[in-house]
């Protein structure tokens, strides 16, 4: 048997001897940004499906536990000239992680969602059986169903998924806008110009950049923003630039994007106190779970007489409607920089009804990591809830790896009840897992 058949065949003995109860998911890291309440002991342990499973580069697809984490995944891929179609910003991420929830990247405008990358699924089921799905076999609904339901249907074992060839290296070009309508103007433009990569970031209402990214076979020079250097503050200081293709996968990790600025880790002398090897996403998302546990920088808030709200989201608004939902943003919100990245459909008549956005249509993913300071004393989620009521407002969606406050028939309305409930009683009929809401907005 392979690795990972041995691990399955002791996974059914282990559930087989320990008889009915909740399968809980154990893992170190989490890219989960909710509180959540103390849950009781898993009663199976999934940590130990962590490896990548098979890197096929002549059929461009790649096999991986789901507990493996993309920092792994890339490395097996690489090495084989490959590399998934939709890489997560975050090198903690896991496959399985990725593919319940929703994970985006600057190939997204060609390639779609992490789900949309997909081609086979293991899962295992609330009861213990597990079930491959894909878009051709019996569990197709589960397929589909999966992305968005956030380990309330059953975890990823395996993930199957598209992979594309790479270069060496990446050519980065800088584009430099004043004004909103044109910024996504010239989005929807360089969508269709033949870039491997597209994103960019919104620094004020009049200073705005995308980033085009293009593999190549050579690079005149290299940039490093691995250490010293900081990768968000060469996008506005360059008009040009070249990295590694592996560093350009990772741009956004060693200072998770610009929030690592929270962490004084910014400042050249603390940046060399803490080190290459611990400037990751990883240090940071402890140091940030730490401090939600201990309330420090709650305190220091009401020191200065603040309220903060944690604004911690990714929302993804079709094109049309970008420049609207950024005007209300600065208005509204004020977080500064917003990361924009365009979201495509790679197949137009695939629908994932968890997470329903059109894929004949262009979005832009908005994501924004901070918290706003309010003199005023507000009601829990009073910024947040603007935010989701304007993206309702505007045909759009959000993603639920962070704080959510809707009310639950709006919930409904947004993440499609019925398909859900289909999906709960085929696979869940017991209601041993948690159902999406009570998961994603209750936080139990």
């Amino acid at each position: 048997m392979t690795s990972h058949e041995s691990k399955l065949a002791r996974l059914r003995a282990e559930l087989a001897a320990s008889g009915p109860g909740g399968i809980g998911l154990a893992k170190s890291t989490s890219n989960l940004f909710r509180d959540r309440e103390p849950q009781a002991r898993p009663r199976v342990d999934l940590s130990g499906f962590n490896q990548v499973v098979e890197v096929d580069a002549a059929r461009s697809r790649v096999s991986a536990e789901g507990m493996t984490t993309y920092a792994d995944l890339v490395d097996a891929t690489l090495a084989r000239g490959v590399m998934p179609c939709v890489v997560p910003q975050l090198k903690s991420i896991t496959v399985g992680g990725a593919a319940a929830g929703v994970g985006i990247e600057a190939s997204s405008f060609r390639y779609g969602l992490v789900h949309d990358t997909l081609l086979a699924l293991e899962v295992l089921l609330a009861d213990g059986s597990v079930v491959t799905c894909a878009p051709d076999n019996k569990h197709r609904d589960l397929f589909y169903g999966f992305p968005n339901s956030y380990g309330t249907l059953g975890y990823a074992l395996k993930v199957t998924a598209r992979t594309v060839p790479v270069k060496p290296y990446v050519r980065l070009q800088h584009v430099r806008h004043t004004q909103a309508e044109k910024l996504f103007e010239d989005l929807e433009a360089r969508c269709a110009s033949g870039a491997d990569f597209v994103d960019g970031a919104v620094f004020s209402g009049d200073e705005m950049l995308l980033t085009l990214g293009s593999f190549a076979e050579s690079a005149p020079y290299i940039s490093d923003y691995t250490y010293e250097r900081i990768y968000y503050r060469s996008i506005r200081e360059r008009s040009e630039d070249y990295v590694t293709v592996r560093d350009y996968i990772w741009r956004w990790d060693t200072d998770w994007f610009w929030c690592s600025k929270n962490l004084f880790v910014q400042n050249p002398l603390v940046r060399r106190l803490v080190g290459r090897t611990r400037l990751n996403s990883t240090t940071y998302a402890k140091v940030m779970r730490w401090n939600s546990k201990w309330g420090f920088t709650r305190a220091f808030s009401r020191l200065r007489g603040k309220h903060p709200e944690s604004v911690i989201q990714d929302v993804d608004i079709p094109i049309a409607r970008a420049p609207e939902f950024l005007a209300f943003f600065l208005e509204e919100i004020g977080i500064l920089p917003v990361w924009i990245c365009p979201i495509g459909g790679y197949d137009t008549q695939e629908r994932f009804p968890l997470y329903a956005i059109d894929p004949r249509t262009l979005y832009v993913n908005f994501g924004f990591w901070d918290v706003v300071q309010d003199p005023v004393r507000r009601e829990p989620g009073w910024y947040n809830r603007k935010i989701e009521r304007k993206v309702a407002e505007l045909g759009g969606i959000k993603s639920l790896y962070s704080d959510s406050y809707y009310p639950e028939d709006e919930f409904w309305r947004l993440y499609d009840r019925s398909a859900y409930d289909a999906l709960k009683a085929r696979y869940d009929p017991q209601g041993r897992f948690r159902n999406l809401y009570e998961k994603c907005v209750l936080r139990k």
